[in-house]
């Protein structure tokens, strides 16, 4: 089985997509979608997920930390959803800590952050 073949099928059976993004000066330009010889269709996208990290077309590289905020607040919604009022304050923060914190950081080091997201007030309670 050819690498193509294989791309193929890793992509039928998972579901996704297939797409390309531009990283770089003309990452706004229209283009036209790419079609390859046995006509599967490539489309031009906005972002991708890959292993946990958005990355987004930009200038530069560029990761969003967006989504990874909302799964934090998720968990912590649902850690305050759980204990309520029945935990210590205490028993509460190290929950949050010890579930939230790999959520949020997984992948960071990665992502380049930029001045805004370094300069996030939710961003600076976390870490």
């Amino acid at each position: 089985m050819t690498i193509h073949r294989h791309l193929q099928e890793v992509l039928r059976q998972t579901g996704e997509s297939n797409g390309c993004m531009r990283i770089g000066p003309r990452n706004n330009v229209q283009c036209t979608d790419i079609v390859s010889v046995d006509g599967m269709i490539f489309h031009w996208l906005s972002g991708i997920k890959y292993l946990g990290i958005n990355i987004v077309t930009f200038k530069v590289f560029k990761c969003s930390i967006e989504p990874t905020k909302r799964s934090l607040y998720s968990v912590a919604k649902s850690i305050f959803g759980k204990v309520g009022r029945i935990a210590s304050e205490e028993v509460t923060l190290q929950l949050i800590s010890s579930k939230c914190t790999p959520t949020f950081l997984y992948g960071l080091n990665a992502s380049p952050l930029n001045k805004s997201d370094l300069s996030s007030p939710n961003l600076q309670s976390i870490g």
